[in-house]
C-alpha cells in the first residue's frame, strides 16, 4: 500500500509561441483519502473561478459573458469528474496499485492538469540501477 501522495495542479497555455506552464497548487498528501480530497478541492477551486456566479459582489457589472457553445466548459467536466464516485474510487484504485493519476481538461486558451503520484513509488524507481555509459 502506498501511504503518501505528492498531488499538483498547473495551468498550461502559449505564450509567444511557446508552451508555458503556470503551477497553481501542490500538495504532499499523507494519506490517499487526503490526496483525494486535494484534487476535488483544487478541481472545484478551478471551476468556480472560471465559472463565477453572475452578480457575484466581486464582479463588476457586465463582467462576464457567454462563450460560444464550441468551447469546452472546463468547470462543468471537473465538477463531474469531482461528484462522480465511479471515477474517483478508479482514481484512488490507480494511485493505490503506484501509478501515476493525470487528469487534463482544457478550452481553447487553457489545459488544466492535476497530477498526483505515490512516493513510495517514486522511491522506489530511484532503487532501479541507473544505466551508465562508458566515457569516451
Amino acid at each position: 500500500m502506498h501511504d503518501e501522495f505528492l498531488c499538483h495542479v498547473t495551468a498550461y497555455g502559449t505564450c509567444g509561441g511557446r508552451r508555458i506552464g503556470v503551477p497553481l497548487g501542490t500538495y504532499r498528501a499523507p494519506t490517499l483519502a487526503l490526496a483525494l480530497w486535494w484534487l476535488r478541492d483544487r478541481a472545484n477551486w478551478i471551476a468556480d473561478r472560471l465559472d463565477p456566479q453572475p452578480g457575484a459582489e466581486h464582479l463588476p457589472p457586465r463582467a462576464l459573458v457567454p462563450v460560444a457553445d464550441s468551447v469546452p466548459d472546463v468547470p462543468s467536466v471537473l465538477r463531474a469528474w469531482c461528484g462522480d464516485p465511479g471515477r474517483q474510487e478508479q482514481v484512488a484504485d490507480e494511485l493505490a496499485a503506484g501509478r501515476l493519476v493525470r487528469i487534463v481538461t482544457g478550452d481553447d486558451t487553457t489545459e488544466y492538469e492535476l497530477l498526483a503520484e505515490s512516493v513510495d513509488a517514486l522511491r522506489m524507481q530511484r532503487t532501479v540501477p541507473a544505466l551508465v555509459l562508458p566515457v569516451a
